[in-house]
């Protein structure tokens, strides 16, 4: 077997750093073959991965958080590699899906052991997403949180995006389309998930499976900024789905269409698109699981 670790050095207040004294000692005692490449901008995780296609590697591995994965994966989808995750990053909620340890050595040893599973991914008008899309305020509070998470701990910075992008939100009137049936919904936000978490631990899509080939579509439907803060709270027990103005729909196909400006969150970076589809691929990629 042999790795390529595409490490993030700046992930998680210096965890992407921390760790590479641990994959020479552990790939050094498994005798394995690696290579670490370190990224020094946005799109050389994605570069590197691309790169690794070609090349003699068995396992590419994400050291860092939610977004060197975002960019790992949609470099090496197509290739040969399987995927590992190491959740050195603030939020880690597809590591979280996995149960993948948050122990930097513990995930480097179920790296080792090689067990792996089938995963689906999101594709989002041709690029894709590994855990979860959404739009809405949810795009605006990634928008604040990202200002600030290199001062705070991911939850810490997301609550504090919450509450500074409550001042600035509008509802958004679109046209929901899933599998072929319109819905048309007046949103506070809409969440296509493949993962069951978002936002660092908040569970978004209490019920979703990566790899049922389908998305859990969480819909929260417009509703006072007041009901709102109580509200966010109880996504990370998954308790929000009680609410009457929460709705959840499963679908592989989703498109969204508005004629207001719609920015799309997905796997925490920030991209403008419009209008919006989105489409599950069943067991796209293979990923080492414990």
């Amino acid at each position: 077997m042999s790795y390529l670790f595409i490490v993030n050095p700046v992930a998680g207040k210096g965890n992407g750093n921390k760790i590479i004294p641990i994959i020479k000692e552990v790939m050094d005692t498994y005798k394995c073959t690696y290579e670490i490449k370190i990224t020094e901008k946005i799109g050389d995780a994605k570069l590197f991965a691309e790169e690794a296609k070609t090349k003699n590697f068995s396992i590419i591995v994400s050291v860092g958080g939610d977004g060197t994965l975002h960019e790992v994966v949609n470099g090496m989808v197509g290739g040969p590699q399987k995927l590992g995750v190491i959740p050195a990053g603030t939020g880690n909620d597809f590591a979280r899906t996995l149960n993948i340890p948050f122990n930097l050595r513990e995930a480097m040893e179920i790296l080792a052991k090689k067990k792996s599973i089938p995963v689906d991914l999101g594709r989002l008008n041709g690029k894709h997403f590994v855990n979860f899309c959404s739009i809405g305020l949810d795009a605006l509070i990634a928008q604040e949180a990202n200002k600030i998470k290199k001062y705070f701990s991911s939850t810490y910075s997301y609550v504090i995006g919450v509450i500074k992008a409550l001042g600035k939100f509008k509802s958004l009137k679109v046209d929901l389309i899933i599998d072929g049936i319109k819905y048309n919904e007046e949103i506070m936000l809409i969440a296509v998930c493949n993962g069951a978490y978002y936002g660092g631990g908040m569970k978004i899509a209490p019920h979703a499976e990566v790899f049922d080939g389908q998305f859990d579509i969480c819909v929260v439907r417009k509703v006072s900024k007041l009901k709102l803060l109580f509200l966010f709270p109880t996504i990370f027990k998954g308790e929000h789905v009680k609410y009457k103005e929460v709705k959840m729909y499963r679908g592989k196909d989703v498109q969204i269409f508005s004629t207001e400006n719609m920015n799309v969150n997905a796997d925490g970076e920030i991209i403008d698109n419009r209008p919006i589809k989105f489409e599950a691929v069943n067991k796209k990629i293979e990923v080492i699981v414990p």
